[in-house]
């Protein structure tokens, strides 16, 4: 499963294309000088309170492995540059606690399909930019409880156990991310995994004003977004979530992600008016988690959506980092949100932050720019 020396090469060319076209994209204004200043500042702080272990006082590896993304995604690699040694800090944490199985969870077992998710993407992204040679056993090895445990109808439980059913799509989008950073590092992954996972995303699809058993064609003349589950849950984390799953295995065409991609940007346009940003540390949406999912279908779908809604974001969070030079145990970051408390709340939020504002260098991998036809084809609808 380990890919060849040509197939690093061609990763590698990637990213010189994609470096390049970061600084293109830049020039058309997605980055600003504020918008720098506050990364900048994101970054120190996380750097500042990370702690010997490298972990933040965490032990959910997910939350670990965001805080490594926010670095990641400014272009700073494990051992090399200005925070590589907090990046490498971070990873030797992930990677040290990582179970015999390649389950990669140590706290409660009801969370372990999300630290693993996160953490499977996250080391995967580090893998298309580093040659650490340890990454890509560990890569490996981590597929590996992705496929074992998914359930029936396609989807994940929360814990790392095959069921009948899966529970909800923030469990799917989480395992369908770290698939697809699988593929960008050119290991492979069994087609029949990703088919019968998109399958359980469309499920959790849910129109308004017709039944979801309705044809497509009427499904299509009514508005819709995705949920946790059929009718459940219709948050804008779901709505943004169901559109990276399918942006994420080329399933460009789908009309759901056009139907959903609608919700997220009222919800943007909503909760992320720059009249309302204060200096009091609280990002758009309050919940790191919906950011994380909502700046990253903004992304996918780009074109007009992109560019018209990212300043939203990207501006909301400047103006609300926490700027306290006199008290560095605050300067810089952004206050815990709704769903994860004290410090690894900090952390989760401010890394997210971080990452939201440095997606425009595109350094990542998984942000490539444009439609890739080979995963089209290889995961077609």
């Amino acid at each position: 499963m380990m890919r060849r020396a040509a197939e690093r090469m061609a990763v590698g060319l990637v990213l010189i294309a994609v470096l390049w076209s970061a600084a293109a994209w830049g020039d058309e204004g997605e980055i600003t000088g504020d918008s720098q200043e506050a990364l900048a500042r994101g970054l120190a702080w996380l750097a500042r309170n990370q702690g010997p272990e490298g972990n933040w006082t965490s032990n959910d590896l997910g939350l670990v492995s965001t805080a490594m993304l926010a670095f990641l995604a400014d272009g700073h690699v494990p051992g090399r540059g200005r925070y590589g040694e907090n990046v490498q800090r971070a990873m030797d944490y992930v990677l040290r606690h990582a179970k015999p199985s390649g389950l990669l969870n140590i706290s409660d077992p009801g969370r372990a399909m999300y630290n693993h998710g996160l953490s499977t993407f996250v080391l995967g992204q580090a893998y298309g930019m580093t040659s650490d040679p340890r990454l890509g056993p560990a890569l490996d090895r981590a597929l590996k409880p992705i496929a074992q445990t998914q359930c029936g109808d396609g989807g994940w439980d929360y814990q790392a156990a095959r069921q009948p059913n899966g529970h909800d799509l923030s469990l799917a989008v989480m395992q369908a991310l770290a698939l697809r950073s699988a593929v960008d590092s050119g290991l492979e992954v069994p087609p029949e995994v990703v088919d019968l996972a998109m399958k359980s995303v469309r499920q959790r699809y849910t129109p308004e004003g017709c039944g979801a058993d309705a044809a497509e064609a009427e499904q299509k003349k009514h508005p819709g977004q995705f949920g946790y589950n059929l009718n459940q849950n219709l948050t804008p984390a779901m709505a943004a979530a169901g559109i990276v799953c399918l942006q994420e295995f080329g399933q460009y065409d789908d009309w759901r992600i056009a139907k959903s991609l609608e919700k997220t940007v009222k919800n943007i346009e909503e909760r992320a008016k720059i009249n309302e940003a204060q200096p009091n540390g609280r990002a758009p949406f309050n919940d790191a988690y919906t950011l994380y999912y909502v700046s990253q279908a903004l992304y996918q779908v780009g074109g007009e959506p992109w560019k018209s809604h990212y300043p939203a974001l990207r501006d909301y969070l400047v103006k609300s980092q926490l700027r306290e030079p006199n008290r560095p145990e605050r300067d810089g970051m952004w206050e815990s949100g709704d769903r994860v408390g004290g410090r690894p709340g900090e952390m989760y939020m401010t890394a997210v932050a971080c990452f939201v504002l440095a997606i425009p260098n595109r350094y990542l991998p998984i942000l490539q720019e444009g439609k890739i036809e080979g995963l089209q084809g290889r995961f077609g609808q």
